[in-house]
């Protein structure tokens, strides 16, 4: 099966993650980063969504109520990367999570994208992200891409809002 290629215009639909306290995650995802409830499950499950798409995100404590976060130095899910529509919505979102005095895990220019990087209650890595247009990535000499990291410009990333 090497000679297979997945459709360009494949999307991942949605990331579904164990939590230990369903409402504290609700609260997260939904109070504080502005996600739609858009179903529960019982007592054990929720899902979330933007703009209505039937979700995005589920939460469950189905094996993981009132459990351990995962530890880090083991197999499974970094991060799970939303992507913002425009600089200016990062940025609003940005100036949001400032302001709750939520902890960031970093703040990045990735050359194609800027990148926001928090955890959720239960230490599941959270990357808030807009993506560059494609021909504004960086590219080495011969045609490759050329992503690094460098610290992001934050008052620029802040003085979109007013743009």
């Amino acid at each position: 099966m090497s000679d297979y290629i997945i459709p360009s215009n494949t999307r991942i639909g949605h990331v579904h993650l164990k939590v230990s306290d369903l409402q504290r995650s609700i609260d997260f995802y939904c109070g504080l980063l502005g996600f739609e409830l858009t179903q529960m499950y019982g007592d054990q499950a929720a899902f979330i969504s933007a703009g209505g798409y039937h979700h995005h995100i589920g939460l469950n404590t189905w094996h993981s109520k009132n459990g351990p976060p995962a530890p880090k130095n083991t197999a499974g899910l970094y991060h799970t990367a939303i992507l913002y529509p425009t600089r200016k919505d990062l940025a609003i979102i940005f100036k949001r999570v400032l302001e709750s005095g939520y902890p960031l895990t970093g703040i990045s220019d990735h050359g194609v994208s800027e990148a926001i990087y928090l955890d959720d209650p239960d230490g599941n890595g959270v990357e808030l992200y807009f993506d560059f247009p494609m021909d504004q990535w960086p590219r080495n000499v011969d045609g490759s891409l050329n992503m690094y990291t460098k610290q992001l410009d934050v008052e620029d990333l802040l003085a979109e809002i007013d743009r």
